[in-house]
């Protein structure tokens, strides 16, 4: 079929070889149904009073979560039942031909579940324990960041499906997503205009946030009472801070090479790779799962202060109003990607557009 479309638009043939690399489209659905489907056949194990549930009260940290004082017999039958319809969700979006369910149906559920299921059962400690292991500090991962991990994974998979399945709804490009008549915005040229505003949003905002953590590590309790800065001073907690301050002040300054030249060719200081075209994905990928992360972080920090967590806050204010602005640094870097992977794209080798 594809060769058959191909060739009535004038566009190059793909080769069954070449198909066989462009399948992720057809099949990312089944995975997602089983992530899903095992993870919720886990919360019916906890739900019928097996040991080891990571959420609510058994959390090892249930001052983060959104449900500290809810029981694993509430919340674990909560989580399955969100898990094994999304599963089957999953399927039916997966599965080829028409469904029976409406497809605004299947697609609302979906968002609705990634929004809700990262949102709730998500934090900042994955954001956090990344950071700290570039750092070689391991210590911090347990049972509950384990299953964040693994229930993040469940929903990004079920969200690329979805990506799929509107690209299989309106005829696109299952590997490309492109179609016949291509909205101006992504264009190479229209990408590279937005995408510049976005990765300053991307780098001014975690300065800001840099610049409070690297003022306490000098001495200067911006934001943050003499007292609680004394109390960080014993445990030495501003220089860890400082650190993983300086890990994303570092992670600003990459963000400029989604509009540099040496975000696009190795630069010349890089032996042994200098002068070669950088591979768009060692880019994009990276990026991308910071971007969630981040926005991750971010809404937990909104989701405590709606929930009155912080106390002395206009004292500390320096403790966690720069978090609050994370989810626009998550987005600003998430559209920075996308315009650099919109900008470098180039021909799809499956359906031949570009």
């Amino acid at each position: 079929m594809t060769q058959l479309a191909n060739r009535g638009r004038g566009l190059p043939e793909v080769s069954p070889t070449s198909r066989s690399r462009f399948r992720w489209p057809e099949r990312v659905g089944y995975a997602a149904a089983a992530v899903l489907f095992l993870y919720g056949a886990a919360n019916v194990y906890w739900a019928l009073g097996g040991g080891g549930f990571p959420f609510g009260a058994e959390d090892a940290n249930p001052e983060y979560s959104a449900f500290e004082h809810t029981p694993a017999s509430t919340l674990a039958p909560v989580l399955a039942a969100l898990l094994l319809p999304s599963a089957a969700v999953a399927l039916m979006m997966a599965l080829p031909g028409r469904r029976r369910v409406p497809r605004n149906v299947l697609l609302g559920y979906t968002w609705c579940f990634v929004a809700v299921t990262l949102a709730a059962f998500a934090d900042f400690r994955l954001l956090g324990n990344l950071a700290y292991a570039l750092l070689l500090r391991f210590g911090a991962i347990n049972w509950t960041v384990l299953n964040q991990f693994f229930l993040v994974l469940g929903v990004g998979l079920m969200a690329v499906t979805a990506l799929a399945y509107q690209r299989r709804l309106r005829d696109a490009c299952g590997s490309c997503g492109r179609t016949d008549g291509e909205p101006d915005w992504t264009a190479p040229e229209a990408a590279a205009r937005w995408g510049r505003k976005a990765v300053r949003i991307a780098v001014i905002v975690p300065f800001v946030y840099a610049s409070t953590r690297w003022a306490w590590a000098l001495g200067i309790p911006l934001g943050i009472s003499d007292k609680l800065w004394e109390e960080g001073k014993e445990d030495h907690l501003w220089y860890w801070g400082a650190g993983l301050a300086t890990l994303g002040a570092l992670g600003a300054l990459l963000t400029l090479g989604l509009v540099r030249r040496w975000g696009e060719v190795f630069p010349r200081w890089m032996v042994g790779l200098r002068g070669k075209r950088v591979p768009p994905l060692l880019a994009i990928v990276p990026a991308s799962l910071v971007a969630l992360l981040i926005t991750i972080a971010g809404v937990m920090y909104i989701r405590l202060e709606i929930q009155g967590k912080f106390d002395n806050q206009s004292e500390d204010w320096g403790t966690t109003v720069p978090e609050m602005f994370w989810p626009l640094w998550g987005a600003a870097l998430a559209a920075a990607t996308l315009a650099y992977h919109l900008r470098r794209r180039g021909r799809c080798k499956r359906c031949g557009r570009g």
